[in-house]
This record gives structure tokens, C-alpha cells and sequence, in this order.
């Protein structure tokens, strides 16, 4: 039953992991946009990706105003240092949040392997024994 539990509780901690992964790719996909950006004149011409390796261009109205979102469908504008700085501290949780699932991850596996051996033992014992 212990088992069962753990093994459930290794798989939601993966699933955590790889979400916690994913955000933090699009997150420094941001970061190395805006890093592109802050090169860039007004004006400029762009080439945005919208997805199935297509692009749209785009001429840069304002290099220094991003709209960043805030979550529950909120954004606002700031500027690209503000925008910089919010990725930035997102980036610094988000760590946190993976550093924290990893540990988690690796206590309840070796508990996992620690079971896993017990009952190997225990079966040996039970199968030397007439």
C-alpha cells in the first residue's frame, strides 16, 4: 500500500518537475527575446514566430514598452528593464520551485528503492524456507 502511494506521489512530482521545466524554457525564451529587443531601434523590422515554424513581420512601435503578463489574464505595460526584472524574479522562483521538487523527487525514490529492496529480501527469505 506504501508502495502504491509513493509511487503515485514520484509520478505528481515528475509531472510538477517537467511543468516547472517548461516554464521555466518559455521564461528564458522571454528573456533572450527582450535581450534581442533592447538591440533593436524603433521601427525596426521583426520577425515574430507564430508558431508551426511560421513568422509575421513586424515593425518595433516602441523597443523600450513590453506588456508582460501578471497571471489571471492580467498584463501591463512596462518598461524593458521593469519587464527584465519581473522575468528575472520568475525565473529566481521557478528554480527554487524545480531545486525543491528535485529533492522531493530524489527522498521519495530512494524510499522507493529502499522498499523495493526490503520486499526483494523479504521474497528471498520466504522462497529459502520449505
Amino acid at each position: 500500500m506504501e508502495m502504491r502511494y509513493l509511487e503515485q506521489t514520484a509520478e505528481a512530482l515528475q509531472q510538477r518537475i517537467n511543468m516547472v521545466n517548461a516554464a521555466l524554457t518559455d521564461i528564458n525564451y522571454a528573456n533572450m527575446t527582450l535581450d534581442g529587443i533592447e538591440k533593436e531601434k524603433e521601427n525596426s523590422e521583426l520577425l515574430v514566430p507564430i508558431g508551426g515554424s511560421s513568422y509575421v513581420k513586424v515593425k518595433l512601435a516602441d523597443p523600450n514598452k513590453v506588456i508582460i503578463g501578471m497571471g489571471a489574464g492580467v498584463s501591463v505595460e512596462k518598461t524593458l528593464p521593469e519587464a527584465k526584472a519581473t522575468l528575472k524574479e520568475r525565473l529566481d522562483e521557478l528554480e527554487k520551485t524545480m531545486h525543491v521538487a528535485q529533492q522531493q523527487f530524489s527522498q521519495v525514490a530512494e524510499r522507493i528503492n529502499s522498499g523495493r529492496g526490503r520486499l526483494e529480501n523479504l521474497l528471498a527469505t520466504r522462497e529459502g524456507k520449505p
